[in-house]
Parts: C-alpha cells; sequence; structure tokens
C-alpha cells in the first residue's frame, strides 16, 4: 500500500487516573498501578457500589485555555488530551508546516453529563425560569467535538459519535478511513467521558453491572473467576492521524499505524453481548488489514470484568482466530483506570501502541484465578514481552455495537 494511503499516528494524548499523560500512563502500567478507589463524594455516598477510578477535578484547570476551563468536565478532558497530541504532531495553531485543515471526529457514550446534571438541578428547582441560555450549547452531545474544532482552529468537519462503549473506537475508524480514502488530510481524533455526576453514576448503580467487592484496588477483576462486574472510570484520549506520505514530508514522528478497522452490529439484544457479531468485527478489521491471525502478536480486550462480556468476547476471539488463539497474549486495561465508556477505546488504543512501541505489554491486574470458560492466553502478573507488530484493539457495546481496530508498530 502507498504511503499516501497509509494512515499514521502522530500524536499521542491521554488524561485518566493513572497518569495526566502519555508517559505517565504507561509508568502506571507496567508498575501495576490501579486508579481505581473508594468513591468518597458525598453526593455519592447514597449508592451501594462506592468504588471507581476519578480524577482529582482541578488538575487540569491551570493546563487549560481560559475559554474551557468553565467547561464541562468530559469537554475538559477532550480538550487537554487534544492539545497534548496537537502538540506532539505539530499541529497546534502557529506550528510550521501544519496541516492545512484538520477534522475533529469525536467519541463519547453520554457526552457532558456534568453540564447536564447541572442543568437538570436548576429545572428541578425553578422550572423553566432556571435554564441559562447557555445550557443548549453546553448540553448538546456535539459540543466536544465543536469546542475542540474552535479551541485550537481546526476548519476541517467535527461531529461526534454516540455509540455506547465502541464511541471513540469508532471515531478513530472513521478517521481511519477519511485518511485512507483521501477525505481528510489530517484528523484529530478524541474520546472522554465522565462518569460520576450523581445522576449519571446512580443509573449504573443500579443497573446491577458494577463490582461490590469490598477492596477497591482488587474489585475490577477481567476474566477472573472472582470476578463480580466492572467499575466506573473517567477521562480521555486523543490521535493525531495523518498519511504516512504526510507525515513524513513534515518530518513528523509516527508513533505507529491504524492498519485496519472493523464493525458490526449484534441485532440481538440492547444490553446482551453476542459471540457470532463480535467475531465478525474481528474478521473485518483483519480483512481491512488484508492480514491474517498468524500476524497478530497481542489482543487488546474490552474486558470489562462481567461475567457475560468476558466469556463472550473470549469465544469470539477464539472463533474469528482459530488456532492462533492459544499463542496470542490477551491483556485487559480497565482494571487500571475502569471502565471510561465512551472513552475506554481510544484510551486503550493509545496502550496498544505504547505496548507495540516497546514491545511489552501490561499485566491482567487482579487476575489470580483465569476463568477456564475464557479460553484466550490471558497476560499473567507480569508484563509480556511481545514478539509481533500487530495487535487488536476490542471494543463492544451496549446497543450491540462493535468495533475493532488493527494497530501496527513497526520496529
Amino acid at each position: 500500500m502507498s504511503d499516501d494511503r497509509r494512515v499514521a499516528v502522530t500524536g499521542l494524548g491521554l488524561v485518566t487516573a493513572i497518569g495526566h499523560t502519555v508517559p505517565a500512563v504507561w509508568a502506571s502500567l507496567l508498575a501495576g498501578r490501579s486508579g481505581i478507589r473508594a468513591l468518597t463524594q458525598p453526593e455519592l455516598a447514597t449508592n451501594t457500589v462506592l468504588a471507581g477510578a476519578t480524577i482529582d477535578p482541578g488538575a487540569l484547570d491551570p493546563l487549560l485555555p481560559p475559554a474551557l476551563r468553565r467547561a464541562d468536565r468530559a469537554v475538559k478532558f477532550a480538550a487537554e488530551t487534544a492539545r497534548q497530541a496537537l502538540t506532539e504532531a505539530r499541529c497546534l495553531p502557529g506550528s510550521a508546516e501544519r496541516p492545512q485543515e484538520i477534522a475533529v471526529i469525536a467519541g463519547s457514550g453520554c457526552g457532558p453529563t456534568e453540564a447536564l446534571h447541572a442543568t437538570f438541578g436548576r429545572f428541578a428547582e425553578k422550572g423553566p425560569r432556571g435554564m441559562r441560555p447557555s445550557s443548549i450549547p453546553s448540553c448538546m452531545a456535539n459540543t466536544m467535538a465543536a469546542a475542540l474544532s474552535i479551541e485550537y482552529g481546526l476548519t476541517g468537519t467535527n461531529y461526534t459519535v454516540v455509540s455506547a462503549c465502541t464511541s471513540s473506537t469508532n471515531a478513530i475508524g472513521i478517521g481511519f478511513r477519511m485518511i485512507r480514502d483521501g477525505h481528510a488530510e489530517a484528523v484529530l481524533c478524541v474520546g472522554a467521558d465522565s462518569s460520576f455526576p450523581p445522576f449519571y453514576y446512580a443509573m449504573w448503580n443500579n443497573l446491577g453491572v458494577l463490582s461490590a467487592i469490598a477492596e477497591s484496588g482488587r474489585a475490577l477483576r477481567p476474566f477472573d473467576t472472582g470476578r463480580a462486574g466492572t467499575l466506573l472510570g473517567e477521562g480521555g484520549g486523543a490521535l493525531v492521524l495523518e498519511s504516512f506520505a504526510s507525515a513524513r514530508r513534515r518530518g513528523a514522528t509516527i508513533r505507529g499505524e491504524v492498519a485496519g478497522y472493523g464493525e458490526s452490529s449484534d441485532a440481538t439484544h440492547l444490553t446482551g453481548p453476542s459471540v457470532a457479531g463480535q467475531a465478525r468485527a474481528i474478521r473485518r478489521a483483519l480483512a481491512s488489514a488484508r492480514v491474517s491471525p498468524v500476524d497478530i502478536g497481542y489482543i487488546n480486550a474490552h474486558g470489562t470484568g462481567t461475567e457475560a462480556n468476558d466469556a463472550t468476547e473470549a469465544q469470539a476471539v477464539r472463533d474469528a482466530l482459530g488456532a492462533d488463539c492459544d499463542r496470542i497474549p490477551v491483556g485487559a486495561m480497565k482494571s487500571f483506570f475502569g471502565h471510561t465508556l465512551g472513552a475506554s477505546g481510544i484510551i486503550e488504543a493509545i496502550g496498544t501502541l505504547l505496548a507495540l512501541e516497546h514491545r511489552l505489554a501490561p499485566r491482567n491486574l487482579n487476575l489470580d484465578q483465569p476463568d477456564p470458560a475464557c479460553a484466550v492466553q490471558l497476560i499473567g502478573p507480569g508484563p509480556c514481552p511481545l514478539d509481533r507488530s500487530l495487535a487488536l484493539k476490542n471494543s463492544f457495546g451496549f446497543g450491540g455495537g462493535n468495533a475493532v481496530l488493527v494497530l501496527r508498530r513497526d520496529s
């Protein structure tokens, strides 16, 4: 494939509960540091599950542009990760040889939950009189992509994908296709979600999928026989995508490649996952990248820690990859920074690129007794060396949406 059609990653940005920069997150992943802790916010105290991966609300404010310091929390995560990625890619306004147009494709599971919570509260208290003129622009689902386009002067198209836990993986896939097919010179892909505004957290608390294991740092246990559900996190991630030809022309550092993308719908159940649907997305991702299972050296699983998801995903991986399943190491990163919902795909895709870059995959936290029903090659208690340049990143969401990336990093 020509360099005009290969899709390079030239900028990375991360804000999570285990670090607010890419190097800090990578150091925590290698050290096995989890960001999941007891939730101490008084407004959450009446929930039955009080554990999650939160971010200090004031930690980012000094880094943000003045116009965004009062923005919704998820928009703040998106803005800071975008700043990091655009800076690394030399795509901020005023950068030398900056691409002429950059599109913004954001992914979020629920959008501006903090702004929505404040607006709901004002309406409950005051009725229509409590609705500020700023309520619509601060609460609309596309505010994230629009805010980044305006703040950073990005004149390509902008929109937000809302597709539950596949949202930011879909955003990367759309950006990949835009570059590959010549519809954009560069794309900023962003994912962010905030899960702890009281109304939103209460909905998840009452859904019955959160782990009630008492020791918070050990409560999220993907693929372990003792798993009891997932736990929420918050944060964001950002990637700058452009063609290899553009990156080389500008002298940008190539951190990795999006080599393929596949997606599917289960069309079976709103919250129940499907082996056939997930396997279909994996096969389509491999076909898109023009590779076979034998080329894959690592799988970053969706790995939510729920019984239905873990067993379904393991069987889907085996159905799609066959005997190669027995040698490909599988890791799940949500036990480090919680389930960040619509942001999880891009955060974990960046984790995958870092693993390929360092030829080392982080351990599976809290995997004491692998579930025999999850018949894949799960990474053990220490980091796992990688011997191939290609990896899969799986994302599966409520609504039956499945999205899978093939990521590459050549030595």
